[in-house]
């Protein structure tokens, strides 16, 4: 089991001095563990066809950062042909299977595919300090959420997914993002410029709140509380996740398309 406790200072340990082969080992195994609890959670009774499929599916971000169009191709294409594989000959219920193909399939997709952009991110100019700017925007906002939304929250943002999370919850969590931003702008980060510092606040901020309940949504959808049950009293690692899977790949594109072509 791990803890929130240990888990974050080891994190920072492994960002700060691990090289990128133990830190793409680190998002394989994260991928690994997100995958198992995805289809723990989409297909219970499928669990030999799950655990094979997160084995396989962990390894997807190693294509990513080959930055070889042909082998992310060929990876993407094996995931799907698999799958489809996979249930056309373990065929179960008629009716439920193309569902359940359709579910692995965005399984790796949701999963490995959107972490990989980490390793991604990682490589890059400041790769660093890209990775630690993201986390600071995502964990300012939750925090600010958190603590808004429980002293001030009236009206409900979206109930039919996250009856807990509040409109002035949301706007909590976009001013503890800016601050994280300007945070890490005048610390770790001086090279962003203070339009950077808000349009990546700003966006992965949303992006991480849309990632959070978007999570919100399978878990009701599969009526499950918890995406697992690894960090006591913080449910899965998907539950750890869910902001960072939407934002990673937005700071990632950001930091090539605009940051790098200055």
């Amino acid at each position: 089991m791990l803890t929130a406790a240990v888990a974050l200072p080891l994190l920072i340990l492994l960002i700060l001095k691990g090289s990128m082969f133990l830190f793409s080992c680190f998002i394989i195994l994260l991928s690994f563990l997100g995958l198992t609890e995805f289809f723990r959670m989409a297909l219970p009774e499928r669990r030999l066809e799950g655990a094979a499929a997160s084995l396989f599916g962990a390894l997807l971000p190693l294509a990513l950062i080959s930055f070889d169009p042909l082998q992310i191709l060929s990876s993407v294409t094996a995931c799907v042909l698999l799958s489809a594989l996979l249930f056309l000959f373990r065929l179960k219920d008629v009716k439920s299977a193309a569902g359940d193909t359709a579910l692995f399939i965005m399984g790796f997709f949701y999963v490995p595919f959107l972490l990989g952009h980490l390793m991604l991110l990682r490589g890059l100019p400041h790769g660093i300090s890209w990775i630690f700017l993201l986390l600071v925007i995502v964990m300012a906002g939750d925090s600010g959420a958190y603590y808004v939304g429980c002293s001030f929250g009236r009206r409900k943002l979206y109930p039919a997914v996250s009856p807990n999370k509040s409109v002035e919850g949301s706007l909590g969590g976009l001013a503890g993002s800016l601050t994280g931003a300007f945070i890490a702008r005048a610390t770790f980060f001086p090279e962003l410029t203070i339009a950077d510092a808000m349009i990546t606040a700003l966006g992965l901020g949303i992006l991480g709140q849309l990632g959070d309940l978007f999570e919100s949504l399978l878990k009701r959808s599969f009526g499950v509380k918890d995406s697992g049950a690894i960090v006591p009293g913080h449910g899965g690692i998907l539950d750890r996740l869910d902001s960072i899977l939407f934002a990673a790949p937005a700071v990632f594109y950001y930091a090539i398309f605009v940051f790098m072509r200055r």
